[in-house]
């Protein structure tokens, strides 16, 4: 099988075939892909997280030492001394899970503080917790939504949220286009229940911030409701780093706020902060929370410190944006088109999925680790990489980052 001429999309349903034979038809475009250079997914690490990570080279099983710009680790809490600690100590008191689950007996005071933290931290009420952030936006909406209701999507919202939606009425309106919402919220009027606005709060494929000042005055005129996903907002925007209604002044307006501990946080599990009435509810009738078991008392107590390091430290979301700043400036030099990047998220639009192949390759080999993104991701003619900054990037890894990209984007000729 020559892979180049094929896609992920290719596999996603082959009518011919069994759930067994197209897992074997993959497996053989997977190992071509591989023999390629071109396997670039589940690259082993050997250090975890951080501005630079030891790799295990996929194609020839070597160790590498890489410049890492494909996390979502944004102020490097992972391995905060703070953060590290406090799950140490959680550990020890509590053991290593939590026993059962939250409704039942796996609600520990360590919890409980951790919902206050995230409300107070959001400017919501209450908060509920959940042990992935897919799991809170897909168990949220499947618990609120029905086919009495309607779902008014940003077309670019995360999956989690579009997976959410299956059991209710969608309608997308064009990428932080207020006239295309406007038009959604105007057929939806006077036919649904409930009206729910979705939007991420930073898009995790583009890197830009959404209009949510302009949506939340737009959906509520027309009685809807709305809810902003925070996975690439929180610890990164806002003056406080907490989040895009603090960014745009809206904090205690926005109805749902979703978010995920995985990335600025740099735990994992997922959150909804809204009002009490709505947070009771979901106890009982949302699915990801009552049938998983509560989050493990490690992780708890790491992101109750997490949440105290964003509030404390602040030095470190102002280095983030030193870099932020720096690589954003040096990029557009180079001549890449980033579209409308405005956050730690940076988009290299190659519009070639092949040239991403290729071009993610060739940077693996120069010591930059960066994802390519390809169809069905993305529309093809927006094929890209994908690179992430953290705060404890130097200003030399951040040099040594834009040489390799000059390099290849010449070979390339996309530069």
């Amino acid at each position: 099988m020559d892979s180049t001429k094929y896609s992920l999309a290719d596999f996603m349903d082959i009518p011919d075939l069994d759930i067994m034979g197209r897992a074997e038809l993959f497996a053989q475009y997977a190992e071509d892909s591989r023999q390629r250079g071109h396997a670039h997914f589940r690259r082993i690490s050997l250090t975890g997280s951080g501005p630079t990570m030891q790799v295990v080279d996929p194609l020839t099983g070597k160790v590498n030492e890489m410049i890492y710009m494909a996390s979502n680790d944004y102020l490097n809490l992972t391995k905060h001394p703070r953060t590290i600690a406090a799950g140490r100590a959680a550990l020890e008191k509590y053991g290593s899970g939590a026993g059962s689950v939250p409704l039942l007996g796996g609600t520990t005071d360590l919890h409980i503080e951790l919902e206050q933290k995230v409300a107070k931290f959001k400017g919501c009420e209450d908060a509920i917790l959940y042990t992935s952030g897919f799991g809170s936006n897909c168990g949220t909406l499947l618990a609120m939504l029905t086919d009495k209701d309607i779902a008014i999507l940003d077309l670019l919202v995360h999956a989690s949220i579009i997976d959410g939606c299956k059991n209710t009425n969608v309608r997308h309106f064009r990428h932080n286009d207020m006239q295309s919402l406007e038009r959604a919220l105007t057929k939806a009027k006077d036919k649904y229940r409930t009206k729910l606005v979705v939007v991420d709060g930073v898009y995790s494929m583009d890197g830009d911030i959404a209009k949510l000042d302009e949506i939340v005055q737009l959906a509520h005129s027309y009685g809807a409701y709305v809810m902003v996903d925070e996975a690439h907002a929180s610890g990164v925007i806002g003056p406080n780093g907490r989040g895009t209604p603090e960014h745009f002044g809206l904090e205690g307006q926005v109805d749902i706020v979703a978010g995920t501990f995985s990335k600025g946080l740099g735990v994992v599990g997922g959150f909804i902060a809204t009002n009490k009435d709505l947070v009771q509810l979901l106890h009982f009738y949302s699915r990801a929370y009552m049938f998983s078991t509560a989050p493990t008392p490690q992780a708890v107590g790491s992101l109750i410190a997490a949440l105290d390091v964003i509030e404390t430290e602040p030095e470190l979301r102002k280095q983030l944006w030193d870099n932020i700043i720096y690589f954003r400036e040096n990029i557009l030099k180079l001549g890449y088109n980033i579209g409308n990047a405005e956050t730690a998220i940076f988009p290299l639009i190659i519009a070639d999925g092949l040239k991403v192949r290729d071009m993610c390759r060739h940077c693996h080999e120069l010591g930059l680790y960066i994802n390519p993104v390809q169809y069905p991701a993305v529309p093809e003619r927006l094929s890209r990489l994908r690179i992430s900054l953290m705060s404890a990037h130097t200003r030399e890894h951040l040099d040594k980052a834009l040489e390799i990209l000059e390099h290849v984007g010449r070979e390339f000729d996309v530069i």
